[in-house]
C-alpha cells in the first residue's frame, strides 16, 4: 500500500500575524520634565509612534521588536520628592526639639542658681520650640519671672534664645511661658480681639488697643483677621499697638 508524505504542520508562530504593532504602541517621552508639568515647549507629552520612518514608510523591523515596558518615572519621581519632604520636615522638627532641649537645660541651670521651683515642659508648636516653667511638686512656677504686662518673661525669652543660638549656631524663635503666662494672656487677647471687631464692624470706625508685645499683638491680629477686618500695628516699641480697621 502505497502512503502519502507526511506534510508538516505549520506552528502558529509561523500562522499568525506578529503579536506587536509597534506603529500603534506609544511611547512615553524620556525627557520628563517633572511629575506634574510637560515639556518646556508646552507640547503635550504624548511621545512618538514608533513603526514608521521619516518619509513615511512602514520599516519591518521596527514591526518585529518584541514589545517593551517604557519604564514609568513618574512614580519614582514623585515617591523621591515626597521622601525628601518628609526627610526635610523630619530633620526640621528634631532641629527644633533639640532646640528646646537646649533651652530647658539653660533655664534649668538658672533655676537651680536662682534657687527657684519649677519643673520644665518642653514641645513643639506649629514652627517653633515652646518651652514652659510649670509647677513641680517642689513649688509652684516662679510668678517673678514673669514680671508686671510679662516685661520679665519677655526677657527672659530673648535670654534664653541667645543661650539656644550659642550651642545650635541657628537665630531661634522659640516661646517661652512661665505659669501659664502666655496661655492666659492669650485667651484674654482673643476675647478682646473678638469683641473690638465687633464693634468696629458696628461703627464702622477703626479702634486703637493698648500697647503690646509682639506676641501679643500677633494674637489680636490673627484673631482680628479670623473675623474677616484688618488690622496694623503703629507706634514704636515698647508702646506699640495694634490698630484694628474697618472693611472697606
Amino acid at each position: 500500500m502505497s502512503t502519502e508524505p507526511m506534510t508538516q504542520r505549520p506552528t502558529d508562530h509561523d500562522q499568525d500575524e506578529p503579536l506587536v504593532d509597534a506603529a500603534s504602541t506609544p511611547v512615553e517621552s524620556a525627557q520628563q520634565a517633572s511629575p506634574e508639568s510637560g515639556p518646556d515647549d508646552g507640547t503635550s507629552d504624548d511621545g512618538v509612534t514608533g513603526g514608521t520612518t521619516d518619509d513615511g514608510t512602514t520599516d519591518d523591523s521596527l514591526g518585529d521588536e518584541p514589545e517593551t515596558d517604557v519604564p514609568d518615572e513618574t512614580g519614582s519621581e514623585s515617591s523621591a520628592l515626597d521622601s525628601a519632604d518628609t526627610g526635610r520636615r523630619g530633620t526640621r522638627h528634631e532641629h527644633l526639639e533639640h532646640e528646646g532641649e537646649v533651652a530647658a537645660d539653660f533655664l534649668e541651670t538658672l533655676l537651680d542658681i536662682a534657687d527657684l521651683d519649677g519643673d520644665l515642659e518642653v514641645n513643639v508648636e506649629g514652627d517653633r520650640a515652646a518651652v514652659a516653667i510649670v509647677d513641680s511638686e517642689d513649688g509652684p512656677a516662679p510668678k517673678s519671672l514673669v514680671g508686671r504686662d510679662g516685661a520679665v518673661l519677655e526677657a527672659l525669652q530673648e535670654l534664653t534664645r541667645l543661650a539656644v543660638q550659642a550651642e545650635t549656631g541657628d537665630r531661634s524663635r522659640l516661646m517661652l511661658d512661665v505659669a501659664g503666662h502666655r496661655a492666659g494672656r492669650r485667651a484674654q487677647l482673643v476675647e478682646l480681639a473678638r469683641a473690638t471687631a465687633e464693634q468696629v464692624k458696628d461703627s464702622g470706625e477703626r479702634a486703637e488697643l493698648e500697647p503690646m508685645s509682639a506676641f501679643e499683638r500677633k494674637v489680636v491680629h490673627d484673631e482680628v483677621l479670623a473675623a474677616g477686618l484688618s488690622s496694623e500695628s503703629e507706634g514704636t516699641e515698647p508702646n506699640r499697638y495694634v490698630v484694628v480697621l474697618p472693611a472697606h
